[in-house]
């Protein structure tokens, strides 16, 4: 659903303060659509703020205006404050504002004009406008396309590009989702076009590792991959006393969930981690095997059809049994 952008642009051309937040562990895409959008609103002449609900991975701080970044777990005060003054608040890659944790009920509470831009299903109606498309590879494509329709798409410059890039890139795993359509590589020209050095991105993102991160990856799936051919699925489960052993920082398993798929026939992978008492999960799957109702219906959390997660509060076993014991009931759509 893209509404009249008319409304949003009369709303950008008052002197308001504006606000962007995006969901608790931001990924590459809330972190290049914000940071893009952030720039995007200075060169036009709006002040903006962003605002995550915690840290994100090392490997996005070099993205163009990291350093201005608030985060609501530790600068509280000083977003709340933002926050308080805002006349717009841009809600970037989520649906529903429990995503934000703390910082949902500060802005459920805020009197601003809220704007939701995000490509994942069933939105809550939170917004006073929406553009929301879930045919979308990510949210950074829904920014370009914004700025676009809006007729400002010349205030781009290389630092949005970077950042803008850096979200397509990471949300379709370097263009490779079923989600990527032909002019997300239109798009992707355009940025390059405007200076964007896409080898610079792929080699911080991808091929910027720790020593300890590589030993978690091959301690991971030579002991805690399982492989259930008889499903053509596959579990991965980390404890948070295997995640210290490997000195375990935000981002270290980014993509792990990943390798099981590049298995001949698998269908369905899962990444069970132990942190701070909670099991996060992700879920991701290959051709028409729903892995959004799969986390809705049993993981308490949601997504897209192939790339969902969620969160459990059971012990680290108990997740995995919980996962073992689904696969029967989802095994004629497994083996399609």
């Amino acid at each position: 659903m893209k509404e009249d952008i008319s409304r949003l642009r009369d709303q950008l051309s008052s002197s308001k303060e504006i606000v962007i937040v995006t969901h608790r562990n931001p990924d590459g895409d809330a972190m290049g659509s914000s940071l893009a959008l952030w720039n995007f609103l200075a060169k036009r002449g709006n002040a903006a703020t962003v605002i995550t609900p915690n840290d994100y991975p090392d490997f996005l701080a070099w993205l163009p205006g990291n350093g201005k970044v608030l985060k609501y777990d530790t600068d509280t005060i000083a977003a709340s404050e933002k926050i308080l003054k805002a006349g717009i608040i841009f809600c970037l890659d989520f649906n529903n504002l429990s995503r934000l944790e703390g910082l949902g009920s500060a802005i459920l509470a805020s009197k601003a004009w809220k704007v939701l831009v995000d490509h994942h299903p069933q939105p809550e109606p939170f917004a006073d406008f929406a553009y929301h498309d879930t045919d979308s590879c990510s949210t950074a494509q829904l920014i370009f396309e914004l700025i676009s329709e809006l007729g400002e798409k010349h205030l781009l410059d290389k630092d949005s590009a970077i950042c803008l890039y850096t979200g397509i890139m990471t949300d379709t795993a370097s263009f490779r989702f079923p989600s990527v359509q032909a002019k997300t590589h239109r798009i992707a020209a355009e940025l390059i076009d405007l200076g964007m050095p896409h080898y610079l991105a792929h080699e911080q993102v991808y091929d910027t590792n720790t020593e300890e991160r590589l030993k978690l990856l091959g301690f991971t799936l030579l002991e805690k991959m399982q492989v259930l051919r008889e499903y053509n699925a596959a579990c991965i489960s980390l404890s948070e006393s295997e995640l210290k052993r490997y000195k375990f920082r935000k981002g270290d398993t980014e993509g792990l969930v990943n390798y099981p798929l590049s298995i001949k026939g698998m269908r369905l992978s899962a990444f069970f981690m132990e942190r701070d008492g909670v099991i996060k999960v992700s879920l991701r799957s290959k051709g028409d095997f729903d892995v959004n109702k799969m986390a809705r219906a049993h993981f308490n959390g949601g997504g897209h059809r192939n790339a969902a997660g969620g969160d459990l509060k059971l012990t680290l076993d108990e997740a995995v049994k919980k996962f073992l014991e689904l696969l029967p009931g989802y095994r004629n759509e497994l083996q399609k």
